[in-house]
């Protein structure tokens, strides 16, 4: 088995920074050392330890109070909305899967689910517990029988 194709595998050797481009699976945990990771077989808790690992490495935590990680997180809401700015609804899907927008989009939904972890670290926010507790929640809000296919809000259902 290839060891670069391995989730939570440790791999080590100087980075080229064209590499980078070319490994879109693969995280810098320190200058030399990459650890690859997909959804399928990273938890939450581990995602909110590298986020967490990378601020503190740098000492940023020092920034990142509540208030300012909800701004970093509107600012970075901000820079993906400004990739669809103009683009008609029927055409979204495409211009999120055209090549030129793909990797912009990916690191800009990165940004923002860094700052939603690091915020829920730095609250202690249980994120698990915390979406299925709002699953719950919604699963009354929005009963099949009246919200199936419709966008409307609960409260006009």
């Amino acid at each position: 088995m290839d060891p670069l194709r391995t989730a939570g595998t440790k791999v080590s050797f100087e980075i080229d920074p064209d590499v980078l481009q070319e490994v879109p699976q693969q995280i810098i945990t320190n200058e030399n050392e990459f650890i690859i990771m997909n959804d399928e077989k990273t938890s939450v808790a581990e995602l909110k330890d590298l986020v967490s690992r990378f601020v503190e490495e740098r000492d940023w935590s020092q920034f990142h109070d509540p208030k300012n990680l909800v701004m970093a997180l509107a600012s970075e809401i901000g820079e993906l909305a400004d990739i669809f700015r103009w683009v008609a609804n029927d055409k979204s899907l495409e211009a999120a899967m055209d090549p030129e927008n793909a990797q912009a989009i990916a690191n800009e939904l990165a940004d923002i689910l860094m700052f939603a972890l690091e915020f829920a670290s730095v609250c202690g926010i249980d994120l698990t517990n915390a979406i299925h507790a709002k699953l719950r929640i919604n699963v009354a809000k929005y009963p099949i029988a009246k919200s199936k296919g419709s966008s409307r809000k609960y409260d006009r259902l």
